[in-house]
């Protein structure tokens, strides 16, 4: 079967090998209480209140001053998210969000939900070095950051010790934003109330993950998501290595007359003029 972390880094069909992270060097962006992160409510579909950003952050081409820590994989923009059954993108309900993983945590069973924002130095450098490493063309130096964990999570209906951990980091310069999707650990993708085993947490209806405007017109569903062939929900494990994805809201000029940087669209489900690229990341 292929895996999990395959099925995030599939783009327009291509498959890319998932390499080990580097053993001295956390894929994750630090988190936790001694980080002075806030933590979801334990609570089954649950959500954080709403929260207010200090930096503006634009989303398909909309600037948005708030969001929702959702506990079943999602952030999103100007509502909570309750629904745990995860379906591909465009949602008729019109709610923007980003869905590293949505499926049916439920931390009842185990696991928490971090999230905080930061202007901290090192962290910003952190991010323009990692986006370096890939996009060595673009130049971005990001002056605030939003940092979503989801540590140890289990699925609603788990009869096992199976659970996840992945992280969602956006991050912005005042003008282009990124999104920045990290994956630790993955070993379950269905909960009991999307038809997935008990013991497993395989099969039935799986994650999905993505972006969605809310227009019903700008989307990005990656592939693979929801699919019993990709995720081969037949066989009882899961293996997974650490992974990264990374997207950029793409078209955007800057720079001095004569001399703009121009980040053009890519391939994606929408009108032209901007649209959210998915870039596959290897590890060191």
């Amino acid at each position: 079967m292929e895996s999990f972390c395959m099925f995030l880094l599939l783009v327009a069909g291509s498959a890319l090998p998932c390499l080990a992270a580097n053993p001295k060097t956390s894929l994750l962006y630090p988190y936790g209480k001694t980080q002075g992160d806030s933590e979801n409510p334990v609570a089954d579909d649950g959500n954080s209140p709403e929260i207010t950003i200090n930096k503006p952050f634009s989303f398909y081409g909309k600037k948005y001053n708030s969001l929702f820590v959702n506990n079943n994989g999602v952030v999103s923009f100007g509502k909570y998210v309750s629904e745990y059954t995860p379906s591909a993108f465009p949602l008729k309900e019109g709610i923007p969000f980003v869905a590293p993983f949505w499926a049916d945590v439920d931390n009842r069973v185990s696991g928490s939900i971090f999230s905080r924002q930061t202007e901290d130095s090192v962290l910003l450098s952190r991010f323009a070095e990692d986006l370096g490493r890939y996009r060595a063309d673009v130049s971005f130096i990001p002056v605030w950051m939003f940092i979503a964990t989801w540590y140890k999570v289990g699925y609603y209906g788990s009869a096992s010790d199976k659970v996840n951990t992945f992280q969602v980091v956006l991050a912005t310069d005042g003008e282009i934003s990124f999104i920045m999707l990290n994956y630790a650990d993955i070993q379950w993708t269905t909960g009991t109330g999307n038809d997935g085993d008990i013991y497993t947490g395989l099969g039935g209806t799986p994650a999905q993950a993505g972006f969605d405007s809310g227009d019903k017109e700008n989307y990005y569903n990656i592939p693979g998501s929801r699919t019993d062939a990709k995720l081969g929900s037949a066989s009882p494990h899961l293996t997974v290595r650490p992974s990264r994805c990374l997207t950029a809201e793409l078209s955007v000029a800057r720079g001095p007359p004569g001399k703009e940087e121009v980040i053009t669209p890519a391939e994606c489900h929408g009108k032209a003029g901007f649209c959210l690229r998915l870039l596959p990341f290897l590890l060191p």
